[in-house]
């Protein structure tokens, strides 16, 4: 099933969710007005404004405050990707250039900032102090969570554990904010929220674990980044980490992290590409897919319901 379909539910209000984040960059300022008008011209998938809306479709659906919440969490979203970029020193991103490729490291972290207060103007406007208060808990997991990428970059010695906290930093918990906050701003029942909360948590895990597969198996211009990339800036991944333990002697993976000696990469991702790893990754993805869904059915039986189920398939699916 392709994402118009899955989105089909709340499609209309997605729509509207990209024009309000369009029309951000309609300020006095033309200088600033160009940068953010470059930053939302592509919002990618929209997965985190849909949770949004589709996690409140089952119950008393306030558009007003889904609409503020969803252009919200996808500031948020489009800030964070800023700011990994300026600290990545990366040149491309979904196939355009980046932010600190163009206008430098410095303006890219003031523009990132910038979309932080924007982010916070919208989900002030949902009026809802809990919700409030969950944003504000969201951004200072994903800043620990990239503190610990940049704290641990060529660090060889990191457990699963360790990855799975990262990602759930870094990825999940922006997942789980845009689905905890439908089902509040739309007064589900305290139980649809635990769920939403599990259902983020793990769709959010399972997308990033998808994410760090393709790394090794998609191409450039699929991607819009370079092949390898996350071994290049010494991010150690589920496929890196399970191609350590299985080859901890003469590694490429180790080589490269030691030594800085790029032409151990290439060797790393055939390693990867001839092994079973990339199949046990999708694996552990599936199971945690899985986990998002094992409680979706105490939800009321909706279309938006059906979409949160294909949604997680579509995330296994997307890689494949």
């Amino acid at each position: 099933m392709e994402l118009r379909q899955i989105y089909a539910p709340v499609q209309k209000d997605l729509i509207r969710v990209r024009d309000t984040l369009k029309s951000i960059s309609h300020v006095d300022y033309a200088w600033l007005a160009e940068q953010l008008s470059y930053v939302v011209k592509e919002t990618g998938k929209g997965i985190r404004p849909a949770l949004t809306l589709l996690s409140g479709k089952s119950y008393e659906y306030n558009l007003a405050y889904l609409l503020s919440m969803a252009v919200s969490v996808e500031l948020m979203h489009t800030a964070t990707l800023i700011h990994d970029d300026a600290i990545d020193k990366a040149l491309t991103r979904r196939g355009q250039a980046t932010i600190n490729s163009i206008w430098g490291d410095e303006i890219a972290i003031l523009m990132g900032d910038y979309l932080f207060a924007k982010a916070g103007e919208s989900v002030a406007d949902t009026q809802t102090l809990r919700v409030i208060k969950l944003f504000s808990q969201t951004l200072a997991t994903i800043s620990n969570g990239e503190i610990g990428q940049f704290r641990g970059a060529f660090r060889l010695n990191q457990s699963r554990e360790n990855y799975f906290q990262r990602i759930y930093n870094k990825t999940a918990s922006l997942f789980s904010l845009s689905t905890q906050s439908g089902a509040i701003l739309c007064e589900a029942p305290e139980e649809a929220v635990t769920v939403m909360k599990g259902y983020g948590d793990n769709l959010g895990i399972a997308f990033q674990i998808v994410d760090d597969i393709m790394d090794f198996t998609s191409t450039e211009e699929a991607m819009g980044k370079p092949v390898g990339s996350d071994l290049t800036q010494g991010t150690l991944t589920l496929p890196a980490m399970l191609l350590l333990e299985r080859y901890p002697d003469n590694n490429p993976v180790a080589r490269l992290f030691e030594t800085g000696d790029k032409s151990n990469l290439a060797k790393a991702i055939e390693m990867v590409l001839n092994s079973t790893i990339i199949d046990d990754c999708y694996k552990t993805a599936s199971e945690y897919c899985k986990k998002a869904c094992q409680n979706l059915n105490l939800l009321p039986d909706t279309v938006s319901r059906q979409s949160l189920y294909a949604l997680a398939e579509y995330v296994i699916k997307q890689g494949t």
